[in-house]
């Protein structure tokens, strides 16, 4: 497998510097059409009749056909939009993060801003010099050393040789690459090859810094020492970056905006967090909410739940929510039998993907005053901060009296992923235990 790294840059004209102000980039009805199977129209009748509207300065009539880029169903069209009418724009200094599902059109969309393809319709206006990591090795010279290449790569980007030479020392050991820097690129790991391109590209100092999913071919301790530089790349040095990733802790940590893309459209944009919650909310069949259990217990006409705090609903397999989450696990209930239970005991036990035990949210233990439920009614529980790390966990629930006691084994399942548990922009260490514990250090002189 081919995998390829861009480091890419475009310096705009003064026109287009002239009107933007503090805005980098601004992207307006942005659309990029590409035509299944064969490149030429089939014909040569089509073929001149496409040159005589390009001579003509018109659009291309065969464009205009065409239907958006959704891969779960089968088209009639030969032409699909890979992306169609995106606008959005990006202070300087801003870090976006761009998330969506695989086709989802983010990394069309970071080829079109850096000039690796043009659209289709739309205008880009770029304010300053762009460096672009999308796709591992592109931009490398496979004959050349590492040291070559960083030169290659300052060059493109339009810096002097002294400018480099100033650089040099700290890429080389931001990359990790002191030993092999001597060694034509062909010999470098995948690994090796983001490392050198991303030091070169971060240390080289654009304008705007372009980031695709690059960083997921790194370890854990690249990815923390990457986001840590990007940073401070936009913070101390006040430069706009761009980073589309699925490593949605990654996203938490670095940007403080976010866009969502789907079938090459921006679905829409706003907070990091509120972003995240809503993404991750998302539920395949388009409906969100309560859905009922029927039959889960005899003692119930039917059995509700949700979780309101990231409004995640729509089955008991909860697709994804992440550590530190905010996260309230709520059932609504009918009783069949009784009028009503005093003196209840509700409980959540947590357990592993083996059952093994971990903790339980108990009102026995957390409420000073006696539980009691009416015939109808509802209860949650709410864990300010989810504690535990990446993994698949069952939730059992059980409402217990004197009278009865009902149970129900694994009343969801909840799929965690990473979350930037500490706000410290670093990945949580999955090799030490199952859970996060939030504390605070103190050195004394």
């Amino acid at each position: 497998m081919t995998i390829k790294i861009a480091l890419i840059t475009k310096v705009p004209s003064k026109e287009i510097v002239s009107h933007m102000s503090d805005i980098a980039i601004k992207v307006k009805d942005l659309s990029k059409q590409y035509r299944l199977g064969q490149v030429g129209t089939g014909t040569l009748s089509h073929d001149l009749n496409r040159w005589w509207h390009k001579v003509r300065g018109k659009e291309d009539p065969y464009l205009k056909i065409g239907e958006s880029n959704d891969r779960t169903k089968i088209g009639e069209s030969d032409y699909v939009w890979a992306l169609k009418g995106i606008n959005f724009e990006v202070k300087e200094g801003e870090v976006l993060g761009i998330i969506g599902k695989n086709g989802a059109g983010k990394s069309t969309l970071l080829k079109l801003l850096s000039r690796v393809t043009a659209p289709t319709l739309g205008d880009i206006k770029i304010k300053g010099r762009v460096a672009s990591l999308l796709e591992v090795g592109t931009g490398f010279h496979p004959e050349l050393t590492g040291r070559e290449n960083i030169y290659l790569n300052g060059a493109i980007l339009g810096m002097s040789r002294a400018e480099i030479n100033q650089k040099l020392d700290e890429i080389i050991d931001f990359s990790g690459t002191a030993r092999y820097v001597e060694t034509p690129v062909k010999r470098y790991s995948s690994g090796m090859r983001v490392r050198l391109a991303f030091a070169v590209a971060a240390h080289l100092e654009p304008e705007i810094l372009i980031v695709d999913e690059v960083l997921a071919v790194g370890d854990a301790e690249f990815q923390n020492k990457a986001i840590g530089k990007m940073q401070d790349v936009a913070k101390g040095g006040g430069r706009t970056v761009l980073f589309v990733s699925h490593q949605l802790s990654s996203v938490q940590a670095l940007c403080s905006k976010t866009m969502i893309m789907a079938n090459g459209t921006v679905l829409t944009s706003g907070d990091t967090a509120e972003m995240i919650n809503l993404y991750l909310s998302e539920d395949p069949s388009g409906k969100k909410g309560v859905k009922a259990l029927e039959g889960s217990n005899p003692q119930f006409d039917y059995l509700h739940f949700s979780t309101t705090a990231a409004d995640l609903a729509s089955s008991t397999q909860l697709s994804h929510i992440m550590s530190g989450q905010n996260m309230s696990l709520s059932i609504r209930y009918k009783l069949k039998n009784y009028d009503g239970l005093s003196n209840v005991q509700l409980r959540f036990s947590f357990h592993d993907d083996m059952q093994n035990p971990l903790f339980v949210c108990n009102t026995k233990q957390s409420l000073t005053r006696n539980v009691n439920l009416p015939k109808e009614g509802a209860f949650s529980c709410t864990i300010p901060k989810l504690p535990l790390l990446p993994g698949k966990y069952f939730v059992n629930m059980s409402i217990k009296n004197a009278l009865t006691e009902i149970w129900i084994d694994a009343a969801f399942v909840l799929n965690v992923i990473d979350g930037d548990f500490f706000a410290s922009g670093k990945l949580p260490d999955k090799e030490n235990g199952k859970f996060l514990v939030d504390h605070q250090w103190q050195v004394l002189a």
